[in-house]
C-alpha cells in the first residue's frame, strides 16, 4: 500500500482497535478513549468494515476477538509504541548524549569567553564532541541555515533576521602597551592615543570601525600593522612605541600573560553587545538548548564579573571625548 493511501485511512481506527481488545467491552473501551457508547459503536463498525472482519463476537457481557483482530493487535504493539516514545516529551540526559556540535565563533571568543564554558559542558556531557569553525561575518546566516553550524558566539555586524538570539553580555574596549611605552606610566589622554603609532587585529569584531565612528571628527591613527593574529602585534610591541586596541576583556589576559599594560581608551565608547546566535530549527532541540544554556550561564556571568573587575560601564559613562580642534590646528 503506498504511503498517500494510507494518508487517507483513519489511522485513529487502530488505536481504537487496541484498545477494544485490551477492554473487551465496547463502553470501557468508550470511557477510555473520551468517548460516548454509540460513537465507539460507530467506530468498531468502521472497522469491521476497513478489515472486512466482523473482529469481535458478543459472549455475555465481554467482546471475544477473532483471530484476525488478535494478530492486528499483536502487529500494532510495535508502532503505536514506537509512535507514543516518538509524540512523547524527550527528556534530556547530557550524561548519554554523544551529539557532535558546531559553533562558528571569533578568535577573540575562542582566546576570551568559550574556554571558561568548555569545563562544564565535558563535566555534564563528556561523549559530546564540539567543532570550532571560523566565523564569516558576511556569510552568517549561510553558516547558520545551510551550513552544519548549530550556534554562533560573535558581534553581529549585519541584520540576522530571521536567526534567533540572546545577548551574552557587553564587551568594552581597552589598549594594551609595552612595559617600555612612553605611557606605561602615565595616563593616556586622547592625543597620546591619535599620535602614537597603532596595531590593529582582526580578533577585534568590528572594533576597528567602532573605534573610527567614534573618532570620525579627529585625525586618522597611524596604522603601522594590521594583523589576523595578536601574536604578529606582540611580535614588535617592544621594539616600537605601539598601542594595540582590543576588546578589554582581551586586554586584561593578554597583559597579565605577556607583562604588558592594559589601559582605558581616553574616549567616550559605548560597550557592544555580545550575542549568541542561532536558526529557527535548532530553538526547541533538547540538546541545543542544553548547551545554549550552559554558554549563556557560564560565558554570561563571565562576561558580567569582568565588565565589573574593569569598570567597563563606568569607563563609558564617564570618558568624554573632548572638542574638536579647529580646522587647520593639528593636535
Amino acid at each position: 500500500m503506498k504511503v498517500e493511501e494510507i494518508y487517507r485511512r483513519d489511522l485513529n481506527l487502530l488505536v481504537a482497535l487496541q484498545v477494544l481488545v485490551e477492554e473487551r467491552s465496547v463502553s470501557r473501551a468508550a470511557a477510555r478513549l473520551n468517548l460516548s457508547q454509540s460513537a465507539m459503536s460507530r467506530i468498531l463498525g468502521r472497522l469491521r468494515c476497513l478489515l472486512s472482519d466482523p473482529l469481535f463476537t458478543r459472549q455475555g457481557q465481554y467482546l471475544v476477538p477473532t483471530e484476525k483482530a488478535l494478530l492486528m493487535n499483536m502487529a500494532l504493539d510495535e508502532p503505536l509504541g514506537s509512535l507514543r516514545q516518538l509524540l512523547s516529551p524527550i527528556e534530556f540526559d547530557p550524561g548519554s548524549c554523544d551529539q557532535n556540535f558546531t559553533i562558528v565563533t571569533t578568535d577573540y571568543a575562542m582566546q576570551t569567553i568559550l574556554p571558561f564554558a568548555l569545563p562544564r559542558i565535558y563535566q555534564e556531557a563528556p561523549n559530546v564532541a564540539l567543532e570550532f569553525l571560523p566565523l564569516q561575518d558576511e556569510h552568517l546566516k549561510e553558516q547558520l541555515t545551510y551550513g552544519r553550524a548549530d550556534l554562533a558566539i560573535c558581534r553581529p555586524i549585519h541584520s540576522i533576521e530571521p536567526l534567533q538570539y540572546e545577548t551574552l553580555g557587553r564587551v568594552g574596549v581597552s589598549c594594551l602597551v609595552s612595559r617600555q611605552h612612553p605611557l606605561a606610566d602615565k595616563d593616556m589622554c586622547l592625543d597620546d592615543y591619535l599620535n602614537f603609532p597603532h596595531a590593529m587585529i582582526a580578533i577585534s569584531d568590528g572594533v576597528k570601525s567602532l573605534i573610527e565612528q567614534a573618532l570620525e571628527d579627529r585625525p586618522r591613527r597611524r596604522m603601522v600593522l594590521r594583523a589576523y593574529h595578536l601574536e604578529a602585534a606582540l611580535a614588535i610591541v617592544d621594539t616600537m612605541p605601539l598601542i594595540i586596541t582590543v576588546p578589554a576583556d582581551l586586554a586584561y589576559l593578554v597583559s597579565e600573560r605577556h607583562d604588558l599594560v592594559a589601559k582605558p581608551l581616553p574616549f567616550h565608547f559605548t560597550p557592544f553587545d555580545y550575542s549568541m546566535i542561532w536558526h529557527p530549527r535548532c530553538e526547541h532541540s533538547p540538546s541545543q538548548e542544553w548547551l545554549r544554556n550552559i554558554v549563556k550561564e557560564e560565558c554570561g556571568r563571565l562576561i558580567a564579573s569582568r565588565v565589573v573587575e574593569m569598570g567597563l560601564d563606568a569607563d563609558a559613562d564617564s570618558m568624554v571625548l573632548p572638542d574638536p580642534l579647529p580646522t587647520g590646528m593639528k593636535p
